[in-house]
């Protein structure tokens, strides 16, 4: 039976760095301190929560980050967190082996396993173009959503239908969500998702036997709450009106703001720019390597929306006009770099406008009372 010394001890960690461990995951997801000692608990529990690992249509690229995990490693995940009874990349059976493995775990574990599913699910004739064990992933879907005790949509494919049910969508490509309808269930959107919201998300579910908070599209709110552009490292660039125009431009090379280049951090939700991407360093996601976001973990904007196309900024309006990113020193913007920029920002630039317009009415009106004031007093004291 395994023991929270000798678990520690497996990740070689101390008793002290362990329940370190265990409150960095309680912060992360957004729970008081002493919701340390329950993970831990959880974690180091012998009864380990069998998951069910489906692959539809998918690159593995959800497999492969979480393969390169290291806190915990993927071999504790699986050995010492949770009990991985099928993964048709993972296991080690094959064949009918392990889909005989797969029913056995489904009915001794009827109600209490996790099912994740990674791809999208294909729906034309019948779900003919993914097949596994002769079966199409509508049947094995529907068959192992039925035991499940909560669903795990890994990935911007299984989420929201990813890459696969973008235009054409030739074999009318669907997420989880649109064939599930009686089941909780938690996305984890992007391509691929970052392993530590998975991991996070399934530590909750062993911990409290529930899904942790989502959002209205099914997502953590510990991961995505809030929007990539609130906490990007360039973004001081961007409230300073100082944007990259071209790729290897002054602006590129000093690490200005990518929006003009079609990032689309203003308009998706994720936590890349607070924890990176597995344990690479800062040049491991795109805005890190220098390339605009592409919004993968956002419906509507990934594998839809152009890659260099404008974002549509939310909640955080730009102002009206921004300086050339040329313009000399002291110097402010020109007539014709106000003009240009404004008919980059678009929309974004008459909201901000309007908010100018209204500040500025306020503040006219308020000096007008400072100066009615000012008169009514000079007229008592004559």
């Amino acid at each position: 039976m395994q023991t929270e010394n000798t678990f520690h001890e497996a990740l070689g960690l101390s008793r002290r760095d362990f329940l370190k461990f265990c409150a960095g995951v309680a912060a992360t997801l957004g729970l008081p301190a002493g919701a340390a000692f329950d993970i831990a608990h959880a974690v180091t529990n012998p009864r380990r929560p069998p998951v069910i690992w489906l692959s539809a249509q998918e690159c593995t690229g959800c497999t492969e980050s979480l393969l390169r995990s290291q806190h915990p490693a993927l071999d504790t995940l699986i050995l010492d967190l949770i009990s991985l009874d099928y993964h048709e990349a993972l296991s080690v059976p094959s064949g009918h082996l392990a889909e005989e493995a797969k029913h056995l775990s489904m009915e001794e574990n009827q109600g209490k396993y996790l099912l994740v599913v990674d791809g999208s699910i294909p729906t034309k004739d019948d779900g003919i173009y993914c097949k596994v064990a002769n079966k199409t992933m509508i049947e094995h879907l529907q068959e192992g959503a039925k035991g499940a005790a909560a669903i795990v949509a890994i990935g911007s494919c299984a989420a929201w239908g990813g890459i696969p049910s973008s235009g054409p969508n030739p074999t009318d490509a669907k997420p989880v969500s649109a064939l599930i309808k009686d089941k909780p269930i938690v996305t984890i959107p992007g391509c691929p998702p970052n392993p530590y919201n998975f991991l996070s998300t399934v530590i909750y579910f062993v911990t409290f036997g529930k899904l942790p908070e989502l959002d209205e599209k099914g997502r953590p709110k510990f991961a995505y709450g809030r929007l990539i552009h609130e906490n990007c490292e360039r973004r001081p660039h961007f409230d300073a009106g100082r944007f990259a125009s071209q790729f290897g431009d002054a602006g590129h090379r000093q690490g200005w703001c990518l929006y003009k280049l079609g990032c689309k951090g203003p308009e998706t939700y994720a936590n890349c720019p607070a924890i990176l991407f597995d344990d690479a360093g800062s040049g491991s996601w795109p805005v890190g390597t220098g390339h605009p976001c592409f919004g993968c973990t956002e419906q509507g904007v990934g594998f839809t929306k152009a890659i260099h196309q404008l974002a549509e900024v939310k909640h955080v309006t730009p102002p009206a006009t921004y300086a050339s990113i040329y313009e000399p020193e002291g110097k402010g913007a020109s007539p014709v770099g106000a003009a240009l920029a404004g008919g980059v920002v678009g929309a974004a630039v008459g909201a901000g406008a309007v908010v100018l317009n209204i500040l500025s009415r306020a503040k006219k009106q308020k000096q007008a009372e400072a100066e009615a004031k000012a008169a009514q007093q000079k007229t008592l004291q004559e």
